[in-house]
């Protein structure tokens, strides 16, 4: 059964827009959102297990440019 989660992302100043359009070419991103508030942007994840679903995070969305941190909330 696939792991889903929502990823809660602050970017550096001036990078939200840019981050969000790099995620949605990210495999297992299934949707992606600039938000206001305390996160810049919110994308909804999907991984075949706990090990993938980290690995998608640290690998892939830490790897965005402008990404400082992540709080990841799985879907129980």
């Amino acid at each position: 059964m696939p792991v889903q989660a929502y990823v809660l992302i602050r970017t550096k100043p001036g990078y939200a827009k840019r981050v969000a359009q790099e995620l949605t070419k990210v495999q297992g991103c299934l949707a992606v959102c600039n938000v206001t508030g305390r996160y810049d942007v919110i994308a909804f994840v999907e991984a075949s297990d706990l090990q993938a679903l980290g690995s998608l995070i640290v690998e892939r969305v830490h790897a965005v440019e402008g990404v400082e941190r992540t709080e990841t909330a799985v879907v129980v």
